[in-house]
């Protein structure tokens, strides 16, 4: 099945007749519980295992696909579009070059600031959705990368 578009946790195909699948994840109760309990921790440890793979250079997929992650890791909630290694399909990024110096010299500290803003937002029920916007932004903000 190929995937044209993602339009609201529908997945829409190119097959005769069109194909729907819709992605659904664990209801609210079981978010919740799952942030009480396992996320909350289990976030700030994916979030330092990120950042030791921005370390070791060669790692730096593993970190930035690890940050992707990590609302569906906080709180089991599925991810809004699906996205390659190389981005989103159709979406034009901007030059390798621009984005490695990016990520050098800018990326990888505002992307902690932000995670750490993130993360403390979402301890405190009337931030969690803040920082959930705020992982969202992450991989914009260490990398450029175009969504």
């Amino acid at each position: 099945m190929k995937i044209l578009r993602v339009e609201r946790n529908i997945l829409v195909s190119n097959a005769s007749p069109p194909v729907v699948a819709v992605r659904q994840g664990p209801g609210c109760l079981i978010q919740i519980l799952w942030f009480a309990f396992i996320g909350w921790w289990l976030g700030s440890f994916a979030i330092g295992v990120a950042y030791v793979m921005f370390l070791l250079v060669v790692t730096i997929p593993v970190g930035i696909a690890i940050l992707n992650n990590i609302p569906m890791i906080m709180a089991l909630r599925q991810p809004d579009r699906l996205v390659t290694p190389y981005g989103e399909v159709g979406v034009p990024q901007h030059n390798f070059l621009l984005r490695t110096l990016w990520f050098i010299f800018v990326g990888w500290w505002l992307a902690g600031v932000a995670l750490s803003v993130g993360y403390f937002l979402c301890m405190t029920i009337i931030g969690l959705p803040f920082g959930f916007l705020i992982f969202d932004m992450t991989p914009a903000l260490l990398t450029l990368r175009r969504s």
